[in-house]
């Protein structure tokens, strides 16, 4: 049974340990995390010219907006400081520097009532990253930029922790997605025709965990949980950043959540960062998670992030 448990005293090592197994993780304060809080809305107000951030979306056109979006966030997944910012995050939440491994910051952008929902602002429907060749051994790290509520985060189906559901990730290779799908996001409006893993049979998301972190918290969760965005009805846009985490020690005894529906093929492991000095992942540590891979895919499979 999935537990949110607010403000742990334990190590990482425990905290990845529980996630494992379904919990959830709140941390409500952080001086790092506040530091980044404000770096990143320094970037985010900036591009949006002195509109509110959160209520842009009622004094621009769509197509206008996506434009904004699509310049914007990957300056701010490229901005040094950004990896700066993280690498802080996790040194004072107790993870190893020298065994911790993250991907890239994702500034995410939830509007509300329908405004935006595909391409560069995806309205992800239940998934797993693990669907999309994330290893069982990823946590991800979800924080607020501003206040959230109820109505605009990410809701959690942990019914589905340990019960696999029909889906569609047998079609997915991270490689082929990024050679064809990722640069086209921000000109995906009103429909979005990429092939992403969905549900292939009815999904109840009651009962359903949505977390409310503070500006200034985080949320931590097994790659493996089944979740979606919450349709926003807030009446403002939604801003997050999360980023990925693998650690070393699991990558290389496989050890993580259990599989029990996914069936992608290739790795997101290549975009993931030391700590302590930003190196990658060895292609040996690396090699056993593309077992299957077609050789041409493989030609994709570059180091990113």
């Amino acid at each position: 049974m999935t537990s949110v448990i607010v403000d742990p005293q334990c190590s990482d090592d425990d905290r990845r340990a529980g996630l494992y197994t379904g919990d959830i993780y709140v941390h409500t304060n952080s001086a790092a995390i506040d530091a980044f809080v404000s770096f990143t809305r320094g970037m985010i107000e900036d591009a949006f010219g002195g509109l509110d951030p959160e209520t842009a979306q009622y004094e621009m056109d769509v197509a206008d907006y996506a434009t904004v979006l699509g310049a914007l966030k990957p300056a701010f997944i490229h901005h040094p400081e950004s990896k700066t910012h993280l690498r802080e995050i996790l040194v004072e939440q107790g993870c190893d520097p020298e065994l911790t491994y993250f991907d890239v910051p994702r500034l995410r952008t939830s509007t509300s009532d329908s405004y935006l929902t595909t391409g560069i602002a995806y309205a992800f429907h239940p998934h797993r990253d693990t669907w999309y060749s994330a290893p069982m051994m990823q946590v991800n790290w979800w924080l607020p930029i501003y206040d959230v509520t109820p109505d605009n985060v990410v809701a959690f189906h942990p019914q589905y922790f340990d019960r696999g559901i029909a889906n569609g990730s047998a079609r997915y290779n991270y490689y082929a997605w990024n050679r064809d799908s990722r640069a086209i996001a921000a000109s995906q409006i009103g429909v979005d025709t990429r092939d992403q893993p969905k549900p292939e049979e009815p999904v109840d998301l009651d009962p359903q965990i949505r977390p409310v972190p503070p500006v200034g918290g985080v949320m931590v969760f097994s790659g493996a949980q089944l979740h979606s965005s919450v349709p926003n009805t807030s009446g403002r846009t939604r801003i997050s950043v999360d980023f990925r985490v693998v650690h070393r020690a699991d990558v290389e005894t496989g050890r993580g959540a259990v599989n029990v529906d996914s069936h992608c093929t290739g790795t997101t492991m290549r975009d993931y960062l030391r700590v302590s000095d930003l190196e990658r992942l060895p292609a040996d540590v690396i090699a056993p998670y593309d077992v299957g891979v077609p050789d041409e895919l493989l030609a994709h499979a570059i180091y990113g992030g």
